[in-house]
């Protein structure tokens, strides 16, 4: 039937006005069929289906065919036989004629509004779960080919399946194997977008599978390497190679690589380990490997030097690697010449170490953030490499403004301890005055070169007072030398401004490690074994790479968000079950996403994403008692 129009509460009969019939000159009656139905305010209106003009039939044939038409649009089989092919004809031309206009519904689509129409007191919302950040990174999944690589494995469905939930999972809801469990259980749409059976997932499986992710590390890595460079067309003349590192929570004591180290974190109560990662320019990994805590940064490039032919494309001769100062020795200079690689990296040089070059001009440039700076060529009097001196005013500023409160801080720590001699019955004993002192001077490592302490003692070796004079000579020296940076490189190189360019990519790997730390919740590490350690830092890298994929998509058309933003648009977006009764006393089931914010889409219509995941419908059971009232009856729309 025509909207508003159900089954058991329409009919079709005939409607008469009284006219002159032309053929005859006379008053007769000239009909339509009419359809009486009740509005959404449970009022009875009428609708006009089809004129039919004047007939010759009687009032007995026209009640018969009113009552056959009503049986047909409401599906109910004719029981009474009528010997008036009249009728019969009547009957067929009418109806054909309804189903012409599409005044009338066919069998099929009256089966089909069975689940199209439900009472909306009816109506029950359940099982709401998030959907849009899992269906974005699942479908960022798809395109990197893991699912390909793993079955290219012998991997089967089983393992495929989980391992997909779980590294959509990681970069989605970056949490401990048991948070995840819970989260995939309680409020993700993960396993219906992965196929994956949710009663399956537990902490024990996601174990499981991290390891044997882990297990074919090197593989995957390789795929993923080559893969991203097909998808963003990119080669690999440039890459960095930094370090990073993460504490641990508990004791480690049996851990082999957890060591005490220099934490960049400024955690150095806890144990450490080391990662070293090689990207590309826009940030993809290409090789990753983990080291003991205490591993000078210095120390790990020989490690790593024979592995980055094979992660990046086979490149080798006229590669640059970018590195920063603190892995950049004289020791891995030459043995990155040796290996056939260019580099460029911050020098170890000082100011009073460098000469302007002859007839060479100071250039000006303007970063990202606009701010200013200068570089100019200058000669070392160690090194015949191409140097050029740095120099920003912003970093000057702030650079003399940490100094300044760092200078600030060490005084009142020394003034606080010189205040503590004079107060009775605390320690004074001369050996743990310096260790007190040593402490201070640990805690502001950049400041404390700056001044010269002395301790008095009486002849039982009690210190009785402290004094701290400033090396101004040093400090004038040191502030001179703030906001310059030096960069060295052994590139052929024609332009300045090419060398500066080149090093500031090395920002991409900070970036990197940003978002491993904070997005993908890298730190603090619990894993009591080595390995557990290993395939959890491996399971980060591969979601960073999900990540990656979808920000850089987003970046080539200026979309800059960080993955925390992409993340809370995203969530906007949920899968929820609708239940309500239909006009068949059937209880009906529809499992739906919402539609995405305008935000969201446009971040899926830039990825070239599908919006809707999937729409499932179904019918739970008959219901035993009538339907509700229906003037509440609505359209459940199905696109």
């Amino acid at each position: 039937m025509g909207v508003g129009s159900y089954a058991d509460l329409c009919s079709m009969y005939f409607k008469s006005v009284v006219r002159i019939n032309p053929a005859t000159g006379q008053l007769a009656g000239y009909y339509r069929l009419v359809e009486s139905y009740r509005n959404a305010n449970d009022r009875v209106c009428h609708r006009t289906l089809l004129n039919i003009g004047f007939t010759d039939l009687t009032p007995d044939q026209m009640v018969e065919i009113q009552r056959r038409l009503s049986d047909r649009a409401m599906g109910r089989p004719n029981i009474f036989e009528s010997d008036d092919a009249v009728i019969d004809v009547q009957v067929d031309r009418l109806w054909n004629e309804l189903l012409a206009n599409k005044k009338v519904d066919t069998p099929e689509q009256a089966r089909k509004k069975q689940f199209s129409y439900i009472d909306t007191d009816s109506m029950q919302h359940r099982d709401v779960r998030e959907m849009g950040g899992e269906w974005l990174c699942y479908q960022a999944v798809k395109e990197l080919g893991i699912d390909g690589y793993l079955k290219s494995l012998g991997w089967g469905e089983d393992h495929i399946g989980l391992a997909l939930t779980q590294l959509v999972s990681r970069a989605v809801y970056p949490n401990s194997e048991f948070s995840t469990s819970r989260w995939i259980r309680d409020n993700s749409a993960v396993c219906e977008i992965t196929g994956y059976p949710m009663e399956k997932i537990n902490k024990d499986k996601l174990y499981r599978s991290a390891h044997k992710l882990y297990s074919i590390k090197e593989g995957l890595e390789n795929h993923l390497s080559v893969k991203t460079n097909e998808l963003f067309d990119i080669n690999d003349r440039i890459v960095l190679y930094d370090l990073t590192n993460t504490y641990f929570e508990g004791r480690k004591d049996s851990s082999r690589i957890a060591r005490f180290g220099r934490s960049k974190e400024k955690r150095n109560d806890a144990k450490i380990v080391v990662l070293a990662v090689v990207t590309n320019m826009y940030g993809f990994v290409k090789y990753s490997s983990i080291f003991e805590g205490n591993m000078a940064d210095c120390k790990t490039l020989e490690h790593v030097i024979d592995e980055l032919r094979v992660s990046t494309s086979g490149q080798t001769s006229g590669s640059t690697v970018v590195l920063d100062a603190g892995i950049a020795t004289e020791e891995n200079l030459r043995l990155l010449e040796q290996k056939g690689y260019k580099y460029v990296c911050v020098s170890r040089a000082k100011v009073r170490e460098v000469k302007a070059s002859v007839k060479q001009d100071v250039i000006e440039l303007e970063t990202k953030n606009r701010q200013k700076i200068t570089i100019e060529r200058v000669v070392s009097q160690k090194h015949t490499d191409y140097i050029l001196k740095v120099a920003s005013q912003t970093k000057k500023l702030k650079e003399q403004s940490m100094s300044d409160l760092f200078e600030q801080r060490f005084e009142q720590s020394l003034d606080t301890l010189r205040t503590r001699l004079q107060r009775k019955h605390t320690v004074k004993k001369e050996d743990k005055i310096h260790q007190a002192i040593g402490r201070i001077q640990q805690k502001y490592p950049s400041v404390s070169k700056y001044y010269k302490i002395g301790v008095q003692t009486d002849t039982s070796g009690t210190v009785t007072s402290i004094d701290y004079r400033k090396d101004t000579q040093l400090h004038a020296q040191e502030q001179s030398e703030q906001g310059v940076y030096f960069l060295r490189t052994n590139m052929d190189v024609e332009e300045e401004r090419i060398v500066w360019e080149i090093y500031n990519i090395i920002r991409e790997i900070e970036s990197t490690f940003r978002c491993l730390k904070t997005d993908l919740d890298l730190r603090p590490i619990y894993h009591k074994r080595d390995d557990a350690t290993m395939a959890h830092l491996h399971l980060g890298i591969l979601a960073y790479t999900v990540v990656n994929t979808v920000r850089q998509r987003l970046k080539v058309s200026g979309i800059n968000h960080s993955w925390t933003e992409i993340l809370r648009i995203a969530r906007t977006q949920k899968m929820v079950t609708t239940r309500g009764t239909n006009m068949t006393d059937q209880l009906i089931e529809v499992r739906k996403s919402s539609v995405p914010t305008q935000d969201f889409q446009r971040i899926l219509d830039v990825m070239g994403y599908k919006k809707y995941p999937f729409v499932k419908k179904s019918v739970v059971h008959k219901i035993e008692h009538h339907p509700p009232e229906t003037s509440n009856l609505r359209r459940i729309s199905s696109a």
